[in-house]
Formats: structure tokens, C-alpha cells, sequence
């Protein structure tokens, strides 16, 4: 830990799947309560991942850059407005899928991130390379799956590349398809292996809580389908 915040050595995908109209991170890292600081997402928006030396601001700050401006004008006001933003690693995907990422000088190595449409991966302090590049193969070859079985499949393939090299402790998974509530919040806060629980939590998910998001009242249906779900 240093002084100027939560060191989150971490990996992580950021994505938007336009023809879905959904965003979304999955991130993993040797910290604690990753989901907490380092992800922002909202499908009308777009995906904000911040780490490294994290400032949650971006994470604020670009959401809402990102209803009137693209990736790329998004992640240039921010860096502009941070002087620490060379200790900061950003990867930004707005709502027609264009991507930007910023890795600063000042992130420990490995360092690096990928850049794609629809998506962006980035992380620091891991073992190599390969993790980033495991992650955005990984994320391609699942085109036409559901966004949230996108990211996590990722983000399995970035911890079986390598990952953090200080070891595991906490992953998240967040997609929002819209509404002002997430529609997948999956956070595991501390765990000897956060990835592979996360896909355990995410399997009980599935099964137990997406049926039920799917009922859920709307502005256009303030009943909900609760009656049908319900038999």
C-alpha cells in the first residue's frame, strides 16, 4: 500500500456488446474487494476500468464523459485532469464498442494491455504478457455468447496464463444491461482462488438470480413479471 491509494496489481476486460446493449468488467487481483473501487459500467454509457495506483474518480468521471464523448476523447480528458497518471493503468469501451487504453510509465511490470472492438484488457504486475494476450483471444473466439460468459471466460483464460504474479485474492464480475441496477454485481472479496469462485457464484447465478433480474419491474412494466416467474 502506498500513500496515494490502493495498489490493485491487477488483470482485468472491460467490453460492450452493442447488438446486445450490455456492458461490462471482469477483473481479478491480489487485493481484497476489487469490485469495489476499480469498476464502473453502465450500458448507456460505457466501461470504465481503473487500476493499478486506483483513482475511482475515473471510474465516476469517465461514465459520465462517456454519454456525450467517445473512448478515446474520454480517456484523453481524464489523463489530462490526473496528475497521478502515470501511476494509473484506464481501459475505457464506450457505447458503440470503440476502446482506449493507458498503461502509465510509473504501473510495475509486467505491464501492458490490448486493444480490440468491442473490448479492451489491461494488467500490471504479472508473471508476462500472455496473461492480456490470453484474455483478448480468449474473448474473440466467444463472439455471439452472452457478454457475461465473455468476460468471465477471459478472465479464467488470464488466471490459466499466469495473472497476477503476487498471487490471488479477489474477482469481480459486473454487466449492466441498461437499467439503473446492474444486471449481474458478483464479487468475490477474499478467496485463495477468487477466479475460479467467481465462476462457482456465477454457475449458482445463472441458475437462481438471473430469472429473477429477468422479472424484475421496469419503467415500461412497473408489475414486473414476478406472476409468470412465479407460476
Amino acid at each position: 500500500m502506498t500513500p496515494h491509494g490502493p495498489c490493485a496489481s491487477t488483470f482485468s476486460i472491460a467490453a460492450h456488446d452493442v447488438a446486445a446493449g450490455c456492458a461490462g468488467i471482469a477483473i481479478s487481483t491480489r487485493m481484497p474487494a476489487i469490485g469495489s473501487l476499480a469498476v464502473h459500467v453502465h450500458a448507456g454509457s460505457g466501461a470504465v476500468a481503473t487500476q493499478a495506483l486506483i483513482n475511482p474518480l475515473l471510474g465516476v468521471d469517465g461514465l459520465e464523459l462517456l454519454r456525450t464523448r467517445s473512448a478515446d476523447e474520454t480517456l484523453r480528458e481524464l489523463l489530462a485532469s490526473d496528475p497521478g497518471a502515470e501511476s494509473r493503468q484506464v481501459i475505457v469501451v464506450d457505447r458503440c464498442g470503440r476502446a482506449a487504453a493507458h498503461t502509465g510509465a510509473e504501473t510495475h511490470p509486467w505491464r501492458g494491455h490490448r486493444v480490440g472492438q468491442g473490448y479492451a484488457v489491461a494488467g500490471n504486475t504479472l508473471v508476462d504478457g500472455r496473461t492480456v494476450d490470453a484474455m483478448a483471444e480468449r474473448f474473440e473466439a466467444t463472439a455471439g455468447e452472452p457478454l457475461d460468459e465473455r468476460l468471465l471466460a477471459a478472465l479464467e483464460a488470464g488466471q490459466r496464463a499466469g495473472g497476477d504474479r503476487r498471487g490471488k485474492q479477489s474477482a469481480a464480475l459486473h454487466v449492466n444491461a441498461g437499467a439503473p441496477h446492474p444486471y449481474l454485481d458478483l464479487r468475490v472479496d477474499d478467496h485463495p482462488d477468487p477466479v475460479a469462485e467467481l465462476r462457482r457464484v456465477h454457475e449458482v447465478a445463472k441458475r437462481e438470480l438471473l430469472p429473477f433480474v429477468a422479472a424484475l419491474p421496469t419503467r415500461e412494466n412497473p408489475l414486473g413479471g414476478f406472476d409468470e416467474l412465479l407460476g
